[in-house]
């Protein structure tokens, strides 16, 4: 379907072409078949003028099956209860003071649902409607998202149940039947307690984090970080937990750049590759901090980033699973967890203008590899 322009009087000012009208694809060299959604245009007598490539993909129905019939029937829409959506609405011969229709699902014959809106245009105020613009959008993608958003709440609630439980009847036990325990009894409990209050705590953390990821709020306040040292934390942490100690081996080429992070944010990155490696991994633990070209700007030679691998010698990832790891609810086994923690990690990472990747370590298992650039904050340089 193509659309016409008018031509400027006087062929000799051709220095300068005519501006556009607002709205005139033509004028802006924009084909209707390039638009992403579904463009149906009727006339003055509700006839099909324009019926572009997306549209021919939302409704299955053939462009030249379309063009010149009446808009009703290129288009037979209904509404969820059944009733003819065209003579609903009667856009030629309702009120001639409306403008068109809000976006709303509508259902296509076959029953599939799609969001339609339309606009009305009218060469005066009141007057007699001259063209009908309908757009249309498949309704998959925002399908997509309240599964994501369902599937969201049904983790969340299950992750929440388990450790509230045993909080609500540990506490419950304690208050009925204190006289009976003994104190080693009831540090028990409290310490399980203790430990699920955490875990709530931790899961709530975790829920806020994806939203000001998903929202693009996350904040980062860079402050030093001396990133060979803060590995060390943690290793000494699952060393503590009961851990091996010969099961880490921890490798820093020196010199490094100075890293400018969130140490807060970059401790919540170490803990869960590290943990990801001890729980899902073998044998040993491997991190390597090396300094690299910055993961914006490989050209400088200058070392301008902080690259930090963590790898173990366990199975690895399915080379199928690769591309999901970094997703919500990715879970690299069953061993429990709520599949958030590397969404978490590559928003972390992204937030800070470094990059991460996965991919097969030398022994067999598991590398993980994040790349963090080294620049001042603003206020700094």
């Amino acid at each position: 379907m193509s659309v016409g322009t008018s031509s400027a009087p006087g062929a000799q000012r051709t220095e300068r072409p005519p501006a556009p009208r607002p709205g005139d694809l033509a004028g802006l060299g924009i084909d209707p078949d390039q638009l992403p959604d579904g463009l149906v245009v009727a006339d003055e007598h509700g006839r099909v003028i324009c019926f572009n490539a997306a549209a021919v993909r939302i409704t299955a129905v053939p462009a030249e099956q379309a063009l010149g019939r009446l808009l009703e029937t290129a288009l037979p829409l209904e509404d969820l209860e059944g009733r003819r959506w065209w003579q609903l609405t009667d856009p030629y011969g309702g009120l001639a003071i409306r403008v068109g229709q809000p976006e709303r699902n509508l259902l296509l014959p076959g029953g599939r649902e799609v969001l339609v809106s339309a606009r009305y245009v009218r060469t005066r105020p009141t007057g007699p409607v001259r063209r009908v613009v309908v757009t249309l959008r498949d309704t998959e993608a925002r399908r997509r998202t309240e599964r994501s958003h369902a599937e969201l709440i049904a983790t969340v609630a299950h992750e929440l149940r388990s450790p509230l439980t045993s909080v609500k009847g540990f506490t419950a036990t304690l208050l009925a039947k204190w006289e009976r325990f003994t104190d080693d009894q009831k540090r028990l409990m409290l310490e399980t307690v203790d430990a699920d209050a955490d875990r709530v705590t931790r899961l709530i953390a975790e829920l806020l984090d994806i939203s000001r990821i998903d929202s693009g709020r996350l904040e980062v306040r860079r402050q030093p970080v001396d990133i060979g040292a803060a590995v060390s934390r943690h290793i000494q942490a699952h060393v503590a937990a009961g851990q091996a100690a010969d099961r880490f081996l921890l490798r820093v080429q020196h010199p490094l750049p100075a890293l400018w992070a969130d140490p807060d944010k970059i401790d919540q990155v170490l803990s869960n590759l590290l943990e990801n490696a001890v729980r899902h991994g073998e044998g040993t633990v491997t991190i390597d901090i090396t300094p690299s070209a910055s993961p914006r700007d490989r050209e400088h030679v200058e070392p301008a980033a902080t690259s930090v691998t963590v790898s173990d010698e366990g199975p690895g990832i399915p080379e199928e699973s690769m591309n999901r790891v970094f997703t919500r609810f990715w879970r690299g086994s069953k061993r429990g967890g709520t599949g958030l923690g590397l969404y978490i990690v590559k928003g972390i990472v992204e937030a800070h203008g470094g990059t991460i990747t996965v991919g097969r370590a030398p022994g067999g298992g598991a590398e993980f590899r994040f790349t963090l650039p080294v620049a001042a904050p603003a206020y700094l340089t």
